[in-house]
């Protein structure tokens, strides 16, 4: 995953996806790099309207999330009065470890 953030911040910053920019960007991140997987990202992405693609990812992903929104509304209140009960539990777990 770190491999396509370098891609997408070089290409935020206007500047080319080409191998040497994204092992300069991973190791500025302090990322073990591996070359094989730098030059198949730039091969990948060769031709690719990186714009159109973020539009495009946007697009799709909004209408899936949004009817999953209304039911994790109720959710933390549910998950509230179960942390309440288990309480006691977690503290006894941990009471066990120290002896």
């Amino acid at each position: 995953m770190e491999y396509i953030y370098a891609a997408m911040l070089l290409h935020k910053a206007g500047q080319k996806i080409d191998d040497a920019a994204v092992k300069k960007v991973l190791e500025a991140a302090g990322v073990k790099v591996d070359d094989n997987r730098i030059k198949a990202l730039v091969a990948a992405l060769d031709g690719v309207n990186i714009e159109e693609a973020i539009a495009k990812a946007a697009v799709s992903a909004a209408p899936a999330a949004t009817p999953a929104a209304a039911p994790a509304a109720a959710a933390p209140a549910a998950a509230k009065k179960e942390e309440k009960k288990d309480d006691g539990a977690a503290a006894a777990g941990l009471g066990s470890l120290f002896g």
